[in-house]
Parts: C-alpha cells; structure tokens; sequence
C-alpha cells in the first residue's frame, strides 16, 4: 500500500464506484473522496496512498451481461454478496450482510445447488461447511483471501500449543477462533475443546472459554481479543500477552504464558488495523459534534477514543437509526461507508481515516470474475468450486455449533 512519487508528496486517493463521488457526504469539512490518477487533496497527509483500482472492464456489456446469466440460471444459483463488496457487485446479490450471516443464508436455501459467495476465501469455507452436501459454494476469485487469516496458519498454531504444552498451560487454555480465519484453524478449535466467535459475540465466547479453562487462546485477531477482554470482561493489559509466531515460543516466556489470562494471536485486520488515535482526533477537529463509530477490529488506543464500538452490523444498524442532521466518523471499509453515506443523505457521514484503502482482497470480486463464474454455470461449467475436506468440515462444525448453542447475542460479524 506504500509508495511514493518524485517529489515524495503521496496523495491519498480513491475511486468512486457507481457513478462520480467528489464527498463521502455534503458537509463543511467532509473528507474528498477522488478519482485515483485523477485528483489529488492538497490537504491530505504525505507518506501513503490508495492504489490499485482496476482498469475499467474490457467488456462495456457486462452488467447487461451479468443480468442475463442470472437470469438464465434462475433459482439454480444464489448469490451472497458481503458488505463490503463494490458496488457493481453487490447490486446482483441475492442477500448482503457480514460472513456469518451469508454462510448461514445459504444453508437456509438447500435447493440451491450453486452459492456464488461474492465475498473472500474463509467466508466461502464457512458457507460450504453450512451448506449440504448437493450444494456448490464458487469463490469467482480464487485470489480473494483475507491477510488477517493467512496470519494464523495450521502449521503455526499447532506449533504454539506444542509451546503451550511445554509451559504446562495447554489443558488449561481454550482456544477461541474469530470467525475471519481458514477452515482448518477452526477445526483445530473444534478439536481442542475451543469454539469460533463473532465480533457481536466475542464477550459470550470469552465466558463460555473462562467456564471451561483458565485461560484463552484467542486467533487471529489481537484487537478484537484485546477489546472484548478489557472492555468488556473486565480483564486488565497486564493479563493480556501477545504470541508472535514468527518468534521462538511466540517471543513469551513460560513465566509469561503462566501469568496471562488472554493469549493473543499476533494477527490483525489491514483495514481496521491502520486506524489510529490520532485519526479519530484529527476528524473530531474537522467535524463539530461528531459521533465517532468503529469497529472491535481496531486498535485498542482508537476504541477508546470512540464513542461507539460494534460489529459491521451494528455501525449499520446504529446509522440507520441515528437522527436526521447527526455527524458521524465511520471506521470501518470503505465501500460500505460510501454506501451508508449514500443512502442517508440526511446525515454527514464521512470516513474515519484519510490514510486507509478498500479492503483489497475483499475487492478483488469484481465485476468481469463476477460474470465469467455466471456465464461458466450457463454453460454447464463449474469453476472455483470451494470445499472442504471431511475432516476438517467435521472438526470446524463442532466449532461453529459450540458458538451457536452459546445463549444470548446474535451472532453477527
């Protein structure tokens, strides 16, 4: 994401989506959103930008083309589409929402033999271990992963509960996986006692892991472990360590690991994890009486200075029942911001950051990949077809359905 021109004046830039936006939302001192290449804000800060928004597609026809292979395959196909998906991609979704929602969306539309997920890697995974066995989930980019669950890798987290075990913790510990990570680091949770959790439901996860250990291992995500540990558990900093992978015995002593109660996978979200303190005292300046709104994937310092903290659902939910003529400061993806600003008009909406992109995998599902999954159905061809192993599938179910029998929250991304 880093880069820099010859005078190493880097300008923040974007690319609007569905039209020209010049502004997230009308308002005095709104944040410019401008086409990249194109414009340039003589206000931003220097030493990053927002690159990489693709080449306008080779075919104009594509919409129309993408409308008439939906068509085609009528109720032979389903398409979920995240929100954090571009615009021209999720204007065909059949259903939008967060991960978890869409997996469980597409288990509940069994004669549905095709789920195009319009979403990234683990999120496919999830939908195909959901869905029933005559049912199909197709990623149209194999490409479209998600960084924060590539940090945890299979191999990596088996080796730090070997490092768990040698510290005599391991039967103590509960491992505790955020619903962004693979299939196969899901089944190791459901291997060992431990259970998945959302970002809605991470503090009923943490209790229900406190009742059966003493300790948790929480992947991958240190943010929303560290979060939900200290804002809501009541659990202090101190009794909170970081395991880094890439470091012998993940960089802790055994004295270390002995005395934490919350092991923290060193893994974070590209997106939410840029944003910072000074972001939101930056856009509290610029913005009179804004409400500042983020989500548990950031930094602690930023939910602190929040006003509001919740899931991707929740700042949708929140926004939509705000008052007419309110500020807010939204720190999550991009797409979805612009969109939310777009759909309240009533309300000054602008983006927390001037430094943070799209989620660059996440818009890797475009419209071209879109209509060549569509138009291979039409014709009889299945291509980037997701599924997963038995075992694991078997393993990472008892994972999921441990969360689900936990009582209260909705389980929401």
């Amino acid at each position: 994401m880093l880069g820099s021109d010859v005078d190493h004046e880097i300008r923040w830039r974007v690319r609007g989506t569905m039209g020209a936006v010049t502004t997230i939302a009308e308002g005095s001192k709104s944040l410019p959103l401008l086409f990249l290449g194109r414009d340039t804000d003589p206000h931003s800060e220097r030493g990053v930008e927002c690159p990489g928004a693709l080449p306008p597609a080779s075919d104009p026809d594509l919409v129309e083309r993408a409308l008439k292979a939906k068509a085609a395959l009528g109720d032979q196909v389903f398409v979920l589409g995240h929100h954090y998906q571009r615009d021209e991609v999720i204007q065909f979704a059949d259903v939008t929402g967060d991960s978890f929602k869409l997996a469980r969306d597409a288990a509940n539309r069994p004669d549905a033999p095709y789920i195009v997920f319009c979403g990234v890697h683990f999120m496919a995974e999830s939908a195909d271990i959901l869905t029933n066995d005559n049912q199909t989930v197709i990623l149209p980019d194999l490409a479209a992963g998600c960084s924060m669950a590539d940090m945890a890798r299979i191999q990596q987290v088996e080796a730090a509960w070997d490092a768990l075990a040698d510290a005599g913790i391991a039967d103590v510990t509960v491992p505790v996986t955020y619903m962004n990570s693979s299939a196969d680091i899901k089944a190791f949770c459901g291997r060992n006692g431990g259970a998945v959790c959302t970002s809605s439901n991470a503090d009923v996860a943490l209790d229900w892991a406190f009742q059966q250990g003493e300790k948790v291992l929480f992947l991958p995500d240190q943010h929303l472990g560290r979060n939900t540990a200290v804002q809501k558990m009541g659990i202090s900093l101190d009794e909170c360590v970081v395991y880094d992978p890439h470091k012998p015995g993940g960089g802790l002593t055994k004295e270390q690991l002995a005395k934490a109660k919350m092991i923290l996978w060193r893994g974070h979200c590209s997106v939410h994890g840029r944003f910072t303190a000074a972001s939101v005292d930056d856009v509290r300046s610029r913005v009179p009486g804004v409400n500042v709104i983020v989500h548990p994937e950031c930094q602690h310092e930023v939910v602190l200075k929040a006003d509001l903290v919740g899931s991707t659902e929740y700042i949708i939910d929140t926004i939509d029942k705000a008052e007419p003529g309110t500020s807010w400061a939204v720190g999550t993806e991009l797409n979805l911001v612009q969109r939310l600003a777009k759909q309240h008009t009533d309300k000054n909406i602008v983006f927390l950051d001037k430094t943070v992109c799209y989620c660059a995998t996440m818009n890797r599902i475009d419209l071209p990949h879109f209509v060549w999954a569509l138009e291979n159905l039409v014709a009889g061809h299945v291509v980037n077809p997701i599924k997963v192993d038995p075992d694991t599938e078997k393993y990472a179910k008892i994972a999921l359905d441990r969360m689900l029998a936990l009582p209260g929250k909705t389980a929401r991304d």
